[in-house]
């Protein structure tokens, strides 16, 4: 047995695998017991495999710098992190919710905004949004959904909970990795999948091209899907491409579609023209159309929109989607789940101060040094004032930002977010590390939330930045089943 293990302490945060006790947690157990029995050269050994595996299937994410784009090998902790089935039914139920309740608020903001009549929500939160597109009133996709994939970022805090860190509505990513981290897993640690009755998620590809094929125009017996990518020089091209290869779809260019007199969307094929039904697009908004959005864009395919308008192609996720990803819209959702669904919602955000309200502000200004600041409109951690970990010089430096625009940033208590066993730099002794969770919800006819997600770990010794593209790494998410009746 390693004596690694005996000296574990999570401090002071929730512990994902132990308790306070020092003992593992009921869902954790086997596996726990499992990486005590490992040697020192044992562990090495399965470390050194997952490497080797991440070579070997060329898993890799794209970091941009000043001195150009560097493509890197995927960081993977072989500890995994661990929840229970009965809290993630919860959290599916929750997710599922939450999506549908902001499918109906973006399908009313570009069809009537009664709950802006309804003074639910201000009417100045709209009017500077800046992912609102007016290009988009007046229209109802398939189901009146906008967003049919969410990559929703959930932490845990103290008490063990969940909570909704932010929706991530317009071009999701992370999914891939969360697949491949499993079929690593499976490399370097399959004695344990046959002990634990650890949930399965390799059924998301199959989900996703059925809730792609479902939005499909033409009801045919086998609609045209295809993945629209900027390319390979973007950071999730190696997701793109996955994803495409998983399902059977095509893998297009902006340079590979055309759109004809009859505002359908074709494909260029050595055979010829072939019309495209579903397009999973990867591209931003703006990029999409140069017709509609920036007439400077060599991404997007000129007339796409025109097309989509004319319901002659579904675009997942579909133009406008973004006006709900807004940071100062997340505040609301609690109460746009109460305005359409009745409900109260099944997971809770974390308290929000909005800067753009005076009071709000004042406390916000007072107390910088304590709070994490963010802007509203930003993603993959940029931007970001985070206040414990932040010099005076910064502090002021945002407070100006507050000030010049209120409605630009909003900020949250500093979470004590949960941490997890994690193998360090310095050999094979797991120290407490934070972490995260994005689980991938699929909406169109049905909805479909993924057994667990990508939880992405901080790998620096008290970091709370867990993206890659930031120095974090990343984990395989087992939902595991404490039933009598699971495996024994």
């Amino acid at each position: 047995m390693t004596t690694a293990w005996n000296d574990y302490q999570s401090g002071e945060f929730y512990d994902e695998l132990i308790g306070p006790n020092g003992n593992a947690r009921k869902p954790a157990q086997k596996l726990v017991s499992y990486l005590k029995s490992l040697t020192d050269e044992e562990v090495s050994s399965r470390k050194l495999a997952a490497e080797l595996a991440i070579k070997d299937m060329g898993i890799s994410f794209t970091v941009y710098t000043d001195e150009g784009n560097i493509d890197r090998a995927w960081p993977f902790d072989i500890i995994p992190r661990v929840i229970s089935k009965t809290q993630w039914d919860k959290t599916d139920a929750g997710l599922k919710q939450r999506l549908q309740a902001l499918n109906m608020f973006i399908d009313d903001l570009y069809n009537g905004q009664k709950i802006i009549k309804d003074g639910v929500i201000p009417e100045y939160v709209l009017k500077q949004s800046t992912n609102y597109r007016k290009e988009c009133e007046g229209i109802s996709p398939a189901y009146g959904v906008w967003a049919h994939i969410c990559g929703t970022d959930l932490v845990r805090d103290k008490d063990g909970e969940f909570y909704v860190l932010e929706d991530n509505l317009r071009v999701p990513s992370g999914v891939s990795y969360m697949l491949e981290n499993r079929s690593i897993m499976k490399r370097v640690l399959p004695d344990v999948f046959e002990k634990v009755d650890i949930a399965p998620i390799e059924a998301y590809t199959s989900h996703l091209f059925e809730t792609l094929t479902s939005l499909s125009p033409r009801k045919i017996r086998k609609p045209v899907v295809a993945v629209l990518t900027p390319g390979i020089y973007n950071s999730a091209y190696f997701e793109h491409a996955f994803l495409a290869q998983k399902m059977g779809a095509e893998l297009v260019q902006g340079s590979d579609l055309v759109v004809q007199d009859d505002d359908c969307v074709y494909m260029k094929t050595i055979a010829g023209l072939e019309r495209v039904d579903v397009i999973y697009r990867r591209i931003d908004d703006l990029f999409l159309d140069p017709e509609a959005f920036r007439k400077d864009s060599a991404l997007g395919v000129t007339g796409l929109m025109r097309a989509w308008k004319a319901g002659n192609v579904a675009l997942a996720n579909a133009p406008g989607a973004g006006v709900a990803d807004d940071k100062v819209v997340y505040a609301y959702v609690p109460e746009v789940i109460k305005y359409y669904l009745g409900e109260d919602p099944l997971l809770p955000n974390v308290e929000t101060f909005l800067c753009y309200d005076k009071k709000q502000r004042d406390y916000v200004l007072a107390n910088l040094d304590k709070l994490v600041v963010k802007p509203a409109n930003e993603s993959g951690g940029y931007g970001m004032l985070i206040g414990p970990h932040s010099t005076k010089k910064e502090r002021e430096t945002f407070a100006e930002l507050i000030k010049a625009k209120p409605r630009n940033y909003i900020a949250q208590p500093t979470l004590a977010l949960s941490t997890a066993p994690t193998f360090t730099e310095k050999g094979n002794t797991p120290e407490p590390r934070h972490l995260d969770l994005r689980p991938f919800v699929l909406q169109a006819k049905d909805s479909y939330v993924t057994t667990g997600g990508l939880t992405r770990v901080a790998l620096k010794k008290g970091s709370l930045v867990v993206n890659s593209s930031q120095g974090g790494g990343s984990k395989d998410t087992w939902i595991v089943d404490t039933h009598p009746e699971a495996k024994a």
